[in-house]
């Protein structure tokens, strides 16, 4: 039985710069680096209770994920975030210079309000935040 999503991995070119990111700008706890030399790597661990997994699939055969599908074939799409303030977080990370698609959030998933940070922002991946709506939360 699955109990929880261990972790998602992300490969960065540049490892303070994305743990900055994280612990800083997103506020996640660091548990700490650790060097795999099995795998050749350095990775950097991140605790975020309570996760889902999300299977996107495109709506009668359209829309952005269709277009992500037909380019790159299935596979990571994006992280999401749960947020419970999105708009001072927008406009914290816009500060910050993150580009966001898209200017407002907007209705996303179970009523919640949700905006995407261009993948040029973090390392090529893109994040979602996401506020539930309030029966969610």
């Amino acid at each position: 039985m699955i109990t929880a999503l261990d972790h998602i991995a992300i490969a960065v070119p540049d490892l303070e710069s994305a743990v900055a990111r994280f612990l800083d700008d997103f506020g996640l706890r660091h548990d700490g680096n650790e060097v795999v030399e099995a795998a050749q790597t350095t990775t950097a661990f991140f605790s975020v209770p309570e996760t889902h997994i999300e299977l996107v699939h495109p709506l009668n055969g359209g829309g952005p994920i269709s277009t992500y599908l037909e380019k790159r074939g299935g596979g990571l799409h994006h992280l999401c975030f749960r947020t419970d303030d999105i708009d001072a977080d927008v406009a914290r990370l816009k500060e910050k210079g993150y580009q966001f698609i898209g200017d407002e959030p907007t209705p996303g998933a179970h009523g919640s309000r949700v905006i995407f940070i261009h993948p040029k922002s973090c390392d090529g991946v893109l994040i979602e935040l996401s506020e539930p709506s309030e029966t969610q939360a």
